[in-house]
Formats: structure tokens, sequence, C-alpha cells
């Protein structure tokens, strides 16, 4: 099994549409950066963690599970690092290969240290951008698959055919 843990709000300060959003609202950036994450889980079968710091809010952790990511919101006084290094310790075994991905160097030097592998916030957004695209074109090959029929048809007749097999004619 694969595990992505995501540094939040690196990654939101890397990605250039997300520091848009994150300038007019925070909010909807994390949105957009945990809906993108979904598609990234859905597309490459790794299981996505999401980390964001509360270290400036006060409270206890939350833990949420939305479009079956989990999205940690850290302790009071506990950075994302450290809870990203904390949950690549804990989900660590022989069959699991943990991913962090950020750019915070420290943050990189620290999960090496515990045998994850890293991926930039930068090599995460052109991944990202090769996903999107390969689900695009799944997308349109899907809708532009043309049947093929032993007797041939004019598009006129075909366009007819296929209103009357949807009930619109």
């Amino acid at each position: 099994m694969d595990i992505l843990i995501v540094d939040g709000y690196n990654i939101i300060g890397d990605w250039p549409e997300l520091q848009r959003l994150k300038k007019i609202d925070m909010a909807s950036a994390r949105d957009h950066l945990i809906a993108k994450m979904a598609e990234y889980q859905a597309y490459t079968g790794f299981k996505v963690i999401i980390v964001f710091d509360a270290h400036l809010v006060p409270g206890i952790q939350q833990v949420y599970n939305r479009h079956d990511l989990t999205i940690i919101y850290t302790n009071e006084n506990e950075t994302a690092d450290e809870k990203i290094e904390q949950l690549a310790i804990q989900l660590k075994d022989v069959l699991t290969q943990i991913h962090v991905a950020t750019s915070d160097y420290a943050e990189q030097k620290a999960i090496f240290g515990q045998g994850a592998l890293r991926k930039s916030a930068r090599e995460l957004f052109n991944e990202m951008t090769k996903i999107e695209k390969g689900i695009e074109k799944n997308i349109a090959d899907h809708y532009t698959v043309k049947r093929n029929s032993k007797v041939r048809l004019s598009p006129e007749i075909q366009a007819k055919f296929e209103k009357m097999r949807r009930g619109l004619l």
C-alpha cells in the first residue's frame, strides 16, 4: 500500500492556483486542495492524508474524512511537520510505502530518516497536471467512442436513430 501525506499549507503556498485562492479565501484554497487530492487518490490508488497546521489555533487535534481522504488539523502548539513525522513513523511497515509531499527542506530530511519518500510541491503539481489531463482524455474517449454498425448509415440517419434510442423522437 502507498500512502501520500500532504503538508497542506506548504502545497497551498506553492501551487499558483491555490496561492491566488489563498489571498481571497483560505477555506476555499483548502477545499480546492482537498478536491484535487481526492482526484489524485482515485486515479493513483494511493491513500491520501492531508495535514494542516493548527498550532496558532487553540484546541485539540481534529480528524475528518472527506471524499474518502483523511484530513488532520494538528493539536494546539503542534506543527504539521511534527504531525507528518509522527504519521510517517506510525504508518510505516513492510507492506506500506510512505510518500510525503512538501517543499520544506528540513521536513524532507526528517522524513528521509523515517524511510519515507518525498515529493516536492512542484513534483506533486506536475503529477497532478498529468493526472487531470489523463482524466480529461478518458472522459473524451468515453464520449467519442463510435459504435460500429454492420450497416452503413449516413450521419443524418445515425443522428435520428440516436434520438430515437434516447427517446427524443
